[in-house]
């Protein structure tokens, strides 16, 4: 007899096991929708579709079950879930090199079995577009100039830390710290400069106000004036 592969989430720091909760992940491998805005002109035929840069939210549905000491299991895992506000980081082992950001969605349809030993129920994410793959939580090092390769089709945008003040050029961008404590930290993403919970923006120039991006395949880093350059790509697909 095969063995059962049991599959399961982790989710804000809540690892579903704890409640022995397991799940499916069939829907796991839907794509986002691209987000557009459709136009229709009178006498025009088919509909003008605007692209607005940008994809949309997906709803990620699991069904789980729990099988052991079902009641007490249930109202445990419900409470730990609901505890969980806002964004928080989603796992799954149909995915183990890559992680969401998600909000969880509340509601659960229970069905338990009579004797409330087991039951099944869903999981629904609200999840940003992006599959972020943990190769891109690591920072890279520089103490000269280099390049760095973002091996998918996605343009990221990366966490960079800058030690002391100068220039720095990434791809086709150039950043000038004016100054720094130390290190200064600037968020492509947020638009952010900071060290800790000290805002920085104050403290760079922006090439015609663009953040780095860092675009698929090669892109070429050099700096002069800083000390180090660490960049943490936060590589994603869909």
């Amino acid at each position: 007899m095969a063995m059962m592969i049991k599959n399961w989430i982790t989710f804000g720091g809540v690892d579903c096991r704890t409640y022995k909760v397991y799940i499916s992940g069939n829907g796991t491998f839907n794509s986002p929708e691209r987000d557009t805005t459709k136009i229709s002109v009178p006498g025009r035929n088919g509909d003008i579709a605007l692209d607005n840069g940008r994809y949309k939210n997906i709803d990620l549905k699991y069904p789980a079950f729990i099988a052991e000491e079902f009641s007490g299991n249930m109202e445990a895992f419900r409470n730990a879930m609901l505890g969980k506000i806002g964004y928080q980081r989603l796992e799954d082992t149909y995915h183990p090199d890559e992680f969401r950001l998600a909000r969880y969605k509340g509601g659960l349809d229970v069905k338990p079995l009579k004797s409330l030993v087991a039951g099944e129920f869903n999981i629904t994410f609200d999840c940003k577009p992006q599959r972020f793959l943990k190769s891109g939580e690591t920072a890279v090092e520089y103490t000269a100039a280099g390049s760095i390769s973002n091996p998918t089709e996605m343009t990221a945008l990366p966490l960079v830390r800058t030690y002391g003040t100068g220039t720095l050029t990434i791809g086709s961008v150039t950043i000038t710290i004016t100054a720094a404590e130390g290190y200064t930290d600037i968020d492509c993403e947020k638009q952010e400069a900071y060290k800790g919970s000290t805002n920085c923006n104050a403290n760079i120039v922006l090439t015609n106000g663009e953040f780095p991006e860092l675009a698929p395949g090669a892109n070429a880093i050099s700096f002069t004036g800083l000390t180090q350059v660490d960049i943490t790509p936060r590589w994603w697909i869909l």
